[in-house]
Parts: C-alpha cells; sequence; structure tokens
C-alpha cells in the first residue's frame, strides 16, 4: 500500500503581522505527528519560498507532482476573541452546628471567602483545511476555537493535536 503523502503549508498569522516561526512550529509539528502515524509528510518552508506561496500554477502544482503529494494541508488563523467575565464575591458555610464555643470557632475557621473578579479569556479561531493533490478539491475542513493558555507551543501541539484526532475519526489518517 503506498503511503499517503501530505504537504502541509500553513499560513499562520498572529495579529497583522506573518511570523515565520510560528508558520515552522506549525508545520513541523503537523509534519511530526503525521510521521508518528506513517503518513510521509513535508513542510512547505522546506520546498517553496514565501513568495512561491501565491504562485499556484507555475511552482506550487509542480513541486507537489514533484513530490508525489496526494493531498495537500491548510492551517490558518482566522481571527481573535476575548471574553470577559464577572466573578461574585462568594462565601461558604459548613453546615451551621456547634455545641459550644470551640465548634462555633471551628465553624467559623471552616467558612471559605472568594473576593469578586474580573477576568478575560483569549480565544484564537483558526481552519483548516484538507486538499486533494490531484484536483484542488477540498476534502476536509473544520474551525475550531481554542482558549489561549500555556505557551504558543503548547498550544501549537494541542491544536493540531485536535486536527490529527479529527482526521484519524473522519478516516482520513490511520
Amino acid at each position: 500500500m503506498k503511503k499517503q503523502i501530505i504537504s502541509v503549508i500553513s499560513n499562520t498569522l498572529i495579529g497583522v503581522a506573518k511570523t515565520p516561526i510560528i508558520k515552522k512550529i506549525v508545520e513541523d509539528e503537523f509534519v511530526r505527528q503525521f510521521k508518528s502515524r506513517g503518513v510521509d509528510a513535508v513542510a512547505s518552508y522546506t520546498l517553496l519560498l514565501a513568495e512561491q506561496l501565491n504562485d499556484h500554477d507555475a511552482v506550487i502544482a509542480a513541486k507537489l507532482k514533484n513530490q508525489g503529494a496526494d493531498a495537500v494541508l491548510i492551517s490558518r488563523f482566522v481571527s481573535q476573541r476575548n471574553v470577559q467575565y464577572f466573578a461574585p464575591e462568594k462565601i461558604e458555610y459548613p453546615p451551621p452546628y456547634y455545641a459550644n464555643c470551640w465548634d462555633y470557632y471551628e465553624t467559623c475557621a471552616q467558612s471559605l471567602y472568594s473576593p469578586s473578579y474580573k477576568a478575560e479569556d483569549e480565544y484564537a479561531v483558526m481552519e483548516t483545511n484538507l486538499y486533494d493533490a490531484r484536483n484542488d478539491k477540498l476534502i476536509w475542513a473544520v474551525a475550531s476555537e481554542t482558549v489561549m493558555l500555556g505557551s504558543d507551543q503548547e498550544q501549537i501541539k494541542s491544536y493540531i493535536s485536535a486536527m490529527v484526532k479529527g482526521m484519524v475519526e473522519q478516516k482520513l489518517l490511520k
């Protein structure tokens, strides 16, 4: 059985600026996770210069054909949104049983107080599409929203793991 070859093209934007290092991290992580499943994957930055990514007919199609690619994965940052919320003050008491002053003291000591606070969560909206390299037809598409917690690399690994898991569930990968 022929191994499926996927070329990974990542168009990842952070804010409004393209960041080559994030693009490289995303592509390398997709390639790593695909290869761990026996899929021969290639990162676009190893095949194409940034300025060549806009020339499908002359450059990209030829490179994909030379690689023998079956599919092309394109993943991109779509938007970011922030959600603010307010948590009100909260006091929790244990059951109000006390027979003497020391029971009362312990009951008071066990009450839990949480002050009110405001917080904001940041979400990244991503879009990932898988195309048939022979005819450029869309095979699989997903939009996802992820809360931004931890380092960039941790978030990227988590996001890509979720995408690969989705492809496995849809029987696009083993």
